[in-house]
């Protein structure tokens, strides 16, 4: 997948949405349920129903883009969230998108002395 800026914002919406929409039907979600601009460049996700199954929305500036991933096992880790919408990191994001449990990544490895 082609990123998109370090700086830009990534809004997950909370809950299931109906996989069969595309780009009309999930920009018009973000305007009406997330109360969000599709084309500000912010990157907007949404799950489906069984949770194997994610699809991201980007305006790149000159289009909406369309990321669609089905995980082959296991389910995506979705926060739950009574204000319809979270916010993540671009790094949380790629966690997520790999089917790691983004809230709690576990660190390989702590140096215990310098040097």
């Amino acid at each position: 997948m082609i990123g998109p800026p370090a700086s830009t914002r990534v809004w997950l919406a909370a809950g299931a949405t109906d996989m069969r929409k595309g780009f009309d039907g999930l920009a018009m979600l973000v305007q009406s349920t997330l109360r969000r601009d599709p084309f500000s460049g912010h990157v907007f996700a949404f799950r489906g129903r069984r949770g194997d199954l994610v699809k991201v929305l980007w305006w790149s500036g000159d289009g909406l883009c369309l990321y669609a991933k089905r995980l082959e096992k296991g389910r995506l880790v979705w926060p739950q969230t009574g204000q319809g919408v979270a916010a993540l990191t671009p790094a949380q994001l790629s966690m997520l998108l790999e089917g790691i449990d983004w809230r709690h990544p576990a660190r390989t490895f702590r140096p215990e002395l310098a040097g």
